[in-house]
């Protein structure tokens, strides 16, 4: 194939001038190819960005962060000593980008670092064009080919963290052949030479298709890691990884100077050879120069900043300089036929001497490893030796010499990361990731020996928000350091405990005898935190529900033993709090069952599965015969039910305290109130006679916790068009207690609003007469127990009673629930209760039949 032309004028088309002024040394074949593959990787690169541009903000800041480190980390490649290849570490965020999100991200971050790379190798624009579309085309092939990979190899049952980090190697190989076999065969076309030689792809860059596996490697890891830990693992482990490097660049630096001082010694060895045949002729020259380079060693030796040591094959010292001795704090001549391996501490010893022992082997080059030594002042002291050969002419035999550099810093800061990445900050416990190290190996002996008995308790302190929200969070802090002082005092040296996060806490009770000990820890700890805490100058009294799991279950992995620790934790808190619970196999088909109606109450909300019934209030009336039709009405208490898909229609105590926990109770109060209001509005605009109905509504503590509520509440209102004295808002007793001084200021911001609040379930809370005269409410709901078993000249009936006079005296209203018989209505008003409501007076009404019996009735209210 001939050459193209090379024209000597600027005559022809632009094109074929920009041609020739780039490429005129390309062939015909190579110039296509040139071309090809250059128009296929701009084409898959506008093919990824396409794809990118469907991604969200938090994607593409991904994309340019992995990026970005890419570009910095292959400006500062690591150069290998003894070839003429570089090891640049951008290669593991491309491949982290292609595990993360995909073939299309990767493949822009080798489009970009590539262009930066030969733009910064090469002056040749075909060069710069071509490294970053080689590269996307390639990274676009391989990642594409290890999705499907990965998807066929789930597909079979072949999974987990050993499949991916596999594949990642063997994928990020195929990229490297990939990427050199387009990049050497455009070279090879040049030259006139067939485009694929795999002999000449493998002896150019094989070392650097091991560093792209080895690169794989610590992406697939860091993935691993972002997967169970999320970006702050990406952020602790990235100055490690830095901290790796540095030290292998350090490393890679040491090798070179070996590598010259040994060559220098080879020269002199060679020099004195040739000196030798000529002894008789230059002897006085040799003389001269030998004293000199004595001087020079000796100068160097002597000044030289890094700790250098002559020792004997057994060890001895020699001769030591100075900066060697002030690395361990003695003088110089004190450390001469000292042994060097008896100053190295006696944990690392073994490993000195091994490598001293080596030293008559004829294999034997020269050792570099890290250990430590002893300081004068009794601390240790990190040190990185390099030993090898060193001849002194005027020894009667052969020495080595001894390098060595202080890295207690970096061993520090290496030691402070590895602290940070597995304990929690706050109380220095250990975290979850260290726990679960610590389980996986209790649950690993444990299958090894069943002999081997552990127990596992998860605790969840009560009310702990509540420290957090009236003291605030720097107490709280203080509490949790307190809690885990306490944790710790109580538990053995073999017991591992760890804060998992918030108030959870986790306790590892390994080589128990008996799972009874377990129980007995766990009231041990119960009783421990029943003493008072001092936080922010009040005592405060602790109690924890625990949750507890034993090794006989047969875990097979740590995961499983926290999630059913947690469970039972769970059950602990829904039968009362400050107690424990030990978990057994039937907690795991309610944990289903509730997770379940949770996702399912999500769509509920969603798609209007919720719907409202009201049940009438009345003015009661004495007794008499029909006297039910002369009870008057005043309003009504709105009351959420959920249309089940199933059929049934749930009661609000089957799915409010659900709504509670995840966190839906606002759209659910939303709900109730707006349709609430709304609804009492039409009914009295349908009728003269309905205007001063009134509407009751229940309020959740999460309610009364957030910060609009009182514009939540305005807003109900005004859509309605509704007086806000028709509304009567509902709290239960356990709600306004829980948080009274916060309790009193949103109440009397809702009273500012107008609407009239009432206190429901009364006398099964724990409030006292101080807290109640101090709450701004209209109305005090007497709880359904009382009325229920409600018998003249009963304890109930003395309850009731002084709950009547008790409003009496505060000026409220009272309020009977749960009335169920004519005698119960007689009763309470002889009691002088006025107000009640229950199934005896009128169901719970839906909205439809609530129009119609308010039609059938058309009472007059009062």
């Amino acid at each position: 194939m001939s050459a193209l032309p090379t024209p000597t004028s600027a005559a022809g088309p632009w094109w074929r001038r920009l041609h020739t002024a780039l490429m005129h040394d390309y062939n015909r074949r190579a110039a296509t190819a040139w071309w090809t593959f250059a128009l296929l990787g701009a084409g898959v690169l506008l093919l990824c960005l396409a794809q990118l541009a469907s991604k969200g903000w938090v994607v593409w800041l991904q994309v340019l962060a992995g990026t970005a480190l890419a570009i910095a980390a292959g400006l500062f490649p690591v150069r290998v000593p003894g070839t003429k290849n570089a090891y640049a570490a951008g290669e593991i965020s491309i491949f982290l980008l292609l595990l993360m999100l995909g073939p299309a991200a990767a493949a822009v971050a080798a489009a970009c670092e590539g262009f930066v790379a030969s733009h910064r190798t090469s002056k040749r624009w075909t060069s710069r064009l071509f490294t970053p579309a080689s590269a996307t085309l390639s990274m676009w092939l391989a990642g594409s080919l290890l999705q499907m990979a990965l998807a066929s190899l789930a597909a079979a049952g072949w999974s987990g963290a050993a499949v991916v980090l596999g594949a990642a190697m063997v994928f990020s190989t195929l990229y490297f052949f990939i990427n050199s076999t387009l990049i050497a065969g455009v070279l090879q076309l040049k030259r006139g030479e067939r485009f694929f030689q795999p002999a000449g792809v493998f002896s150019v860059f094989r070392w650097v298709g091991m560093a792209y596996a080895g690169s794989a490697s610590l992406a697939a890891l860091l993935f691993f890691a972002y997967q169970q830990q999320g970006v702050g693992a990406l952020l602790t482990m990235t100055p490690l990884l830095v901290v790796l490097l540095m030290a292998l660049h350090f490393f890679f630096r040491q090798q070179e100077e070996a590598e010259r001082l040994r060559s220098a010694s080879v020269e002199v060895a060679e020099r004195e050879a040739r000196l030798a045949e000529r002894e008789a002729e230059v002897a006085a020259r040799h003389l001269r120069e030998l004293q000199a380079s004595e001087r020079r060693f000796q100068s160097a030796f002597t000044h030289a900043s890094i700790g250098m040591a002559l020792l004997a094959f057994d060890g001895r010292v020699l001769l030591a300089n100075p900066a060697l001795a002030a690395l361990l704090g003695q003088d110089a001549d004190a450390l001469k036929q000292a042994r060097f391996q008896h100053l190295v501490l006696s944990e690392d010893r073994p490993r000195i001497e091994r490598q001293l022992g080596l030293t008559h082997a004829s294999e034997f080059e020269g050792f570099a490893t890290e250990v430590r030594c002893q300081h004068a002042e009794g601390s240790p002291v990190w040190l990185m030796l390099h030993c090898s050969f060193f001849t002194d002419p005027d020894a009667a035999e052969p020495c080595l010499i001894l390098q060595a550099q202080d890295v207690t810093a970096r061993r520090s800061a290496e030691a402070g990361l590895a602290h940070m990445a597995f304990h929690d900050s706050l109380t220095g416990l250990p975290n979850r990731r260290r726990f679960l190290e610590c389980l996986a190996g209790a649950v690993a002996r444990s299958k090894a020996d069943p002999q081997h008995v552990w127990a596992v308790m998860f605790l969840d302190f009560d009310r702990f928000k509540l420290v957090n929200d009236s003291l605030g969070h720097n107490a709280g802090d203080d509490l949790l350091q307190q809690l885990a002082r306490r944790l710790q005092e109580k538990l053995r040296p073999s017991d591992t405990v760890a804060r998992l996060g918030g108030d959870e806490f986790a306790i590892l009770a390994d080589h128990i005898e008996h799972e009874r000990d377990a129980v007995v820890l766990a009231e041990r700890l119960m009783d421990a935190l029943c003493k008072p805490f001092l936080v922010a100058g009040n005592d405060i009294t602790a109690s924890a529900s625990v949750g507890i799991t034993f090794s006989a279950f047969g875990y097979d992995n740590a995961q499983d033993v926290l999630r059913d620790a947690d469970t039972a934790m769970y059950k602990a808190k829904s039968e009362g709090k400050a107690r424990f619970a030990v978990f057994d196999a039937s907690l795991h088909t309610a944990v289903s069952a509730r997770l379940r109606l949770e996702g399912e109450l999500r769509q509920a909300i969603a798609q209007g599965q919720l719907a409202v019934v009201y049940q009438p209030l009345f003015k009661l009336h004495a007794s008499g015969p029909g006297q039910l039709a002369q009870n008057t009405l005043t309003g009504f208490e709105a009351l959420v039910r959920w249309k089940h898909p199933g059929g049934d229609t749930l009661q609000p105590m089957a799915f409010l305290p659900i709504a509670e926990e995840t966190g839906l109770m606002l759209q659910v109060s939303d709900f109730v109130l707006h349709c609430a209001c709304r609804q009492l509005r039409q009914w009295q605009q349908s009728s003269p006679e309905l205007a001063e109905l009134t509407i009751s509504i229940n309020l959740s503590a999460h309610d009364l916790a957030h910060p609009a509520l009182v514009a939540r509440v305005s807003q109900a209102i005004v859509e309605a068009g509704l007086r806000p004295e028709h509304l009567t808002l509902e709290l239960t007793e356990d709600i306004l207690m829980s948080d009274i001084s916060g309790a009193v200021v949103v109440l009397a911001a809702l009273r500012r609003l107008g609407v009239r609040l009432a206190v429901d379930d009364f006398g099964t809370g724990y409030s006292s007469l101080s807290h109640l005269s101090r709450l701004p409410v209209d109305s005090l709901k007497i709880d359904r127990s009382f009325v229920h078993q409600l018998r003249r000249n009963s304890d109930d009936a003395a309850v009731v009673a002084a709950i009547v006079q008790l409003g009496s005296t505060l000026r409220k209203a009272v309020v009977a629930e749960g009335i169920e018989t004519a005698d119960q209505v007689d009763q309470l008003r002889e009691l002088g209760c006025e107000l009640g409501q229950g199934f005896h007076l009128a169901q719970p009404l839906t909205e439809q039949a609530a129009g119609d019996w308010l039609a059938a009735r058309r009472a007059p209210l009062h």
